[in-house]
């Protein structure tokens, strides 16, 4: 998408917004995050779009979202620092005050048809924003866990675009929340088949803490260390796509053949994907890079189900730079996503809990490549009555790449991520390099 391609402005009404509680009484107590809740890496809001061809009645998805809070309870509470922290500008360990205050909903229409923004979802840019009511807070802490914003289309359409606190659940949760509140649209007087388990102290420390494992994925700050990171920022991102039919992820798994071990679609993608990603950064050949992309461990840890926190960790692959993109040494980048998946046993685990403890410990981002699967959460599922979506994806595109679902057709994938504007090109041909693998 140009920058010209921007979305029309949104008419909002007057109010814009209404705030909506639980339609019965909810607990009302603090609740405990753990360690993999409270890192500072995951204090942002997780933000989809979904594009539909029907609009819903704006009524009933408020009285279904007043209902589904009641089992979702802690979206309508508010997040604040631990009650246990003694400094007041520590904000080391966030809790959440269940409340049941409400979720932010906001409604508008845009001139556009669902048809023409079809058009354009390959390719977030800052004008999607608009989309999300923008909440006027102090601080994070200050923005509900939960806002919802419904834009109605010309043409019969509606987007509905929510933002989710990703220290109160990962992508399996937003999806399972997403699917509840669109069931109790569709049966107001249904049950949940799977009730969300709130309670967190499962994943709570060991006392004493026990860290007798390396975990690369995490550092402590140093000053002397290569930041492809702040490269990254240092100048202007565009946004990439990639898409992967079921034909060119059969070409790619077969580029690792014969392998010892089953090539997932997301292990060739991600590998695939880190690779061209550092030949078009071009470093240090000396340097190691890291590939660091989420692992659902639920049942790893024996979670219950329905568990509705963060389950999962970062899984770290590391290479130096020269072994990755050696033009006769294409498995090797697999191989080394094959063997980080492999280390994450329950006790590789229960050490990163210990060790996220330590405050001065954080996600090295320094020379990373960060993945984030969206392709197995069943997001393209949702149906609040009206059919299922034509698009869903993230509200923006951003330094992370996120491997999303395409909409009909289960075997194929979608990669999206931003680049540096003078890598862009080259990023492109690496990706679409071997036989026109991924179209774009």
């Amino acid at each position: 998408m140009s920058k010209s391609m921007e979305l029309p402005d949104c008419v909002y009404p007057k109010p814009a917004f209404s705030i909506i509680p639980p339609c019965a009484p909810t607990p009302k107590h603090s609740l405990y995050l753990s360690n993999l809740d409270n890192q500072k890496f995951l204090r942002f809001s997780i933000k989809y779009v979904y594009l539909f061809k029907k609009c819903v009645s704006l009524d009933v998805l408020k009285s279904s979202l007043s209902r589904v809070l009641v089992d979702y309870y802690p979206l309508a509470g508010r997040l604040r620092r631990s009650s246990s922290i003694v400094c007041e500008d520590d904000d080391h360990k966030l809790e959440v005050d269940c409340n049941g205050q409400g979720a932010f909903f906001a409604e508008a229409s845009m001139d556009a048809t669902a048809q023409e923004l079809l058009e354009l979802c390959k390719l977030p840019n800052d004008s999607w924003r608009k989309l999300l009511y923008k909440v006027e807070a102090q601080s994070f802490l200050d923005v509900p866990p939960l806002v919802i914003q419904v834009t109605r289309l010309g043409c019969g359409g509606m987007i509905l675009c929510t933002a989710i606190n990703h220290c109160l659940c990962d992508g399996i949760g937003t999806s399972q929340f997403l699917k509840a509140w669109a069931h109790l649209t569709q049966h107001p007087n249904a049950e949940l088949t799977t009730p969300p388990i709130h309670t967190r102290h499962v994943l709570k420390l060991r006392d004493p803490p026990q860290v007798h494992l390396t975990h690369p994925q995490y550092t402590r700050i140093n000053p002397t260390q290569v930041d492809l990171h702040a490269l990254m920022f240092s100048q202007p991102l565009v946004p990439t796509s990639f898409t992967f039919g079921p034909s060119q992820v059969l070409r790619l798994k077969n580029r690792y053949e014969p392998s010892p071990k089953r090539v997932t679609t997301f292990e060739a993608v991600a590998a695939h994907t880190w690779r061209a990603w550092v030949k078009s950064l071009n470093p240090c050949p000396t340097l190691t890079v890291k590939l660091l992309f989420s692992v659902n461990v639920r049942e790893k840890m024996k979670l219950p189900e329905g568990y509705y926190g963060n389950g999962f960790v970062l899984a770290c692959a590391e290479s130096v730079v020269r072994d990755l993109v050696a033009a006769g040494n294409l498995r090797h980048g697999l191989e080394m996503v094959q063997r980080a998946k492999a280390r994450l046993d329950e006790g590789r685990v229960w050490s990163m809990v210990d060790l996220l403890e330590d405050e001065t410990v954080g996600i090295d981002l320094s020379s990373s490549f960060v993945i984030s699967q969206w392709s197995r959460l069943g997001l393209e599922e949702v149906d609040f009555g009206e059919g299922k979506a034509l698009h869903v994806g993230p509200l923006t595109s951003s330094f992370y790449c996120l491997i999303l679902p395409i909409v009909g057709d289960p075997h194929a994938v979608r990669v999206l991520v931003s680049v540096p504007e003078t890598v862009a090109d080259t990023f492109r041909y690496h990706m679409a390099l071997q036989e026109s693998l991924a179209t774009y």
